[in-house]
């Protein structure tokens, strides 16, 4: 009996043995607050190049599940028609025109003023009060002065470039560095940078920019780090370039310009579906806030597509500041909202510090707002009662309540306003100012009430600077 006994125990022990090792061999589900963010923001795509906005002819699945699997913005705005201040933007979360950052910066190395102003805290320099560790992989455009640099503004990590631009192709990178510029636009020719090294590259950028990011999202989640990636693609922004790989997946499209971008595109959407497929592999994918988004509208000379929308890159037209918008947290965010509310992408900065609830200095109030009250349904009202934008340099103007939007596209102190109801008219072709004279006046004056509260430029553009001629 007691040899009995004695069996069943050790019978026992193996079962709950073999249950224990079972489950040890499950993946562990880490907690969904707060979640680590990634930020994938391409540079000039058109908005309706995305298939969640309609495009045929360029497949972008991977980027569609962001949308599918969580919230599609069909009216996500960014803060500026030109990447460099929409840039600056997202980075603070605060419209840019009010620490004078108006149009795009200067590319001289020896400019302390040409940048990002060093008093304003970075999206990076806000997590670091949460702990998160920060990486920039891309395109920064926020300043080459040594004061600007990523490692200087909050992130820990950085690959990539400094200016607004850059070639694709590796055998194209042959300068060392900004000291090497001979003339204006040869800093595209420059090595990337890896914090504050140069290292050589033997893929095509897209491409090495993913492989990037993956190593890094590794390394955080080995080390179990709360971690955030501005993975900033230049594509598809000029000059078109594409490997045979990309362009021979679109043998319908005849045009050169379009093939070549479509190509581009389709680089960046491989990219978002590896990064997914790690955010898989690694567990963590319901702990992971990603967003993508376009810095601004698609531009004029690099085959893009804004239609339905009205105008291009630079204007304030809804093709200038509307882009392709998505945003995914899978178990918070419900899949597949069409979120038809505008919002901003200064909204990102506001949502994820609401997740870490971390206090913001009344000196440097953030303009964004949290938008997962309003994906999962716990707000119904519209996330802002005024959207604004401001082209100091040319004097336009506009501004969005509700369904209206007041617009000059040209100088409006010496030109009229026009007022679309964009709810009805998204391509902006109706122009209803003549019968909403009171209305129009009332969103004039909320304008420059805000217009008050800004800056003017407080630094050289690219188009003064000379510094690569010593002139």
């Amino acid at each position: 009996m007691k040899k009995l006994t004695f069996t069943v125990i050790l019978v026992a022990i193996a079962i709950i043995g073999a249950a224990m090792m079972s489950l040890n061999d499950q993946p562990v589900k880490k907690k969904k607050t707060p979640p680590n963010l990634i930020v994938i923001m391409v540079d000039d795509m058109g908005w309706f190049d995305v298939g969640f906005n309609g495009c045929k002819d360029i497949p972008t699945p991977n980027i569609d599940r962001i949308a599918n699997e969580g919230a599609r913005f069909n009216e996500g705005y960014v803060t500026f028609p030109v990447c460099g201040p929409s840039r600056a933007g997202f980075l603070t979360g605060r419209y840019q025109d009010r620490f004078g950052y108006t149009t795009n910066p200067s590319i001289d190395p020896n400019n302390a003023v040409s940048g990002l102003p060093v008093e304003e805290q970075t999206i990076a320099n806000v997590l670091k009060k949460a702990d998160y560790n920060s990486a920039i992989i891309g395109k920064w455009h926020m300043g080459t002065h040594p004061n600007f640099h990523p490692l200087k503004r909050g992130f820990d990590y950085f690959y990539g470039f400094l200016s607004g631009g850059h070639n694709y192709m590796p055998e194209m990178l042959t300068l060392n560095d900004l000291s090497e510029v001979s003339k204006k636009w040869e800093w595209y020719k420059t090595k990337i940078i890896e914090n504050h090294d140069k290292v050589e590259i033997d893929d095509y950028l897209t491409d090495e920019l993913t492989d990037a990011s993956i190593r890094y999202i590794k390394k955080q989640t080995k080390k179990d780090q709360h971690f955030m990636v501005y993975l900033a693609y230049n594509a598809p922004h000029t000059p078109l370039q594409a490997t045979e790989k990309y362009l021979n997946r679109f043998p319908n499209i005849k045009n050169k310009k379009r093939k070549t971008y479509a190509a581009m595109v389709s680089a960046v959407d491989d990219g978002v579906g590896r990064i997914l497929k790690t955010l898989e592999e690694e567990n963590i994918d319901e702990n992971t806030l990603v967003v993508f988004l376009s810095d601004n509208g698609g531009a004029k000379n690099n085959a893009s597509i804004n239609l339905p929308l009205r105008g291009k890159k630079g204007d304030l037209y809804e093709g200038g500041v509307r882009v392709p918008f998505a945003m995914r947290w899978k178990g918070t965010i419900p899949a597949k909202v069409d979120y038809k509310q505008p919002i901003s992408s200064l909204d990102i900065m506001a949502t994820i510090v609401a997740q870490n609830k971390i206090k913001i200095g009344k000196e440097r109030p953030l303009d964004g707002v949290n938008l997962i009250p309003y994906l999962n349904g716990t707000k119904n009202s519209a996330p802002h009662d005024y959207l604004f934008w401001r082209k100091w340099e040319k004097n336009y103007m506009a501004i969005r309540n509700g369904n209206y939007k007041l617009v000059a596209n040209s100088d409006w102190k010496n030109n009229p306003t026009e007022l679309y109801n964009i709810s009805e008219d998204m391509s902006e072709t109706k122009n209803i100012k003549d019968d909403h004279d009171q209305l129009s006046k009332e969103l004039t004056s909320q304008w420059e009430a805000w217009n008050s509260e800004l800056k003017d430029r407080v630094f050289p553009t690219l188009n003064e600077d000379k510094w690569w001629g010593l002139e």
